[in-house]
């Protein structure tokens, strides 16, 4: 009767065990996927906003050049430029657990928009697969 009851017992523990291994199974697979799902998509969205940020750089020393050689030393716009480049500066690329990395990227964004103000000057930012840039 006991020999009876063991064979019951794996056949209902099956169920049990099966389903542990394959939780197992699951999990592992799941996490290995998911961390280079994750890699992906932080290469692909740090490339884009490092590619941003090196437009607003780009942009920035361009047009202090350009107001340094047409005699405009401290104006207001000079300013706000190297405001910019200051900020570009500071910006903490290689810590990607920086808690302020929104807020930061944010005031670099809107500080490029005030020296656009200034400037006049109505540039469009773009990402393509091809590569970034403005247009004007």
């Amino acid at each position: 009767m006991a020999e009876r009851h063991d064979m019951f017992d794996a056949i209902v523990m099956a169920d049990e065990r099966f389903h542990g291994e394959g939780y197992r199974e699951g999990y592992a697979e799941g996490s290995a996927l998911g961390r280079m799902e994750g890699r992906q998509h932080g290469t692909t969205h740090g490339a884009r906003v490092g590619s941003e940020i090196g437009c607003y750089q780009g942009f920035a020393l361009a047009w202090k050049c350009l107001l340094h050689s047409g005699g405009a030393k401290r104006d207001r716009k000079v300013k706000v430029a190297e405001a910019l480049i200051g900020m570009i500066e500071n910006f903490p690329y290689e810590d990607a657990t920086y808690d302020k990395l929104h807020e930061d990227l944010d005031s670099i964004r809107g500080k490029f928009k005030q020296l656009c103000s200034l400037l006049n000057v109505q540039p469009d930012f773009k990402v393509t697969a091809e590569g970034s840039g403005f247009s004007f």
